[in-house]
């Protein structure tokens, strides 16, 4: 049988991994799938916990946070064609300055 603590430390270990994937990378697709990573670890240990307890609460909530994660995706992958279409590029670094030219083309277009 697998313990509690296992199942713990997978899902740290998981989050884990996306925090330094959201930090270190500069990759607009691979922050996306390090915060998808997050969640996943955060709903392994909500259900890890459901599990031990005997209560059906975190699973309903992991359930919950599945489906909004299945939302940011349609929205964030959106975003991303709409940014690579504009810059031609999917690297942070560019969408950190905005000319005045830039800024109100965001204006009108949003």
């Amino acid at each position: 049988m697998i313990s509690l603590t296992s199942y713990a430390f997978v899902s740290m270990i998981l989050f884990s991994i996306g925090v330094i994937g959201v930090i270190a990378r500069r990759n607009i697709f691979v922050i996306y799938m390090s915060i998808e990573l997050m969640l996943n670890g955060i709903a392994l240990f909500l259900i890890t916990f459901a599990r031990y307890h005997f209560n059906m609460d975190p699973q309903i909530i992991t359930v919950m946070v599945i489906s909004i994660a299945a939302a940011e995706a349609a929205i964030f992958l959106s975003v991303i064609i709409l940014l690579f279409r504009t810059k031609k590029s999917l690297d942070t670094d560019i969408f950190t300055t905005l000319t005045q030219g830039e800024k109100s083309w965001w204006i009108l277009h949003c």
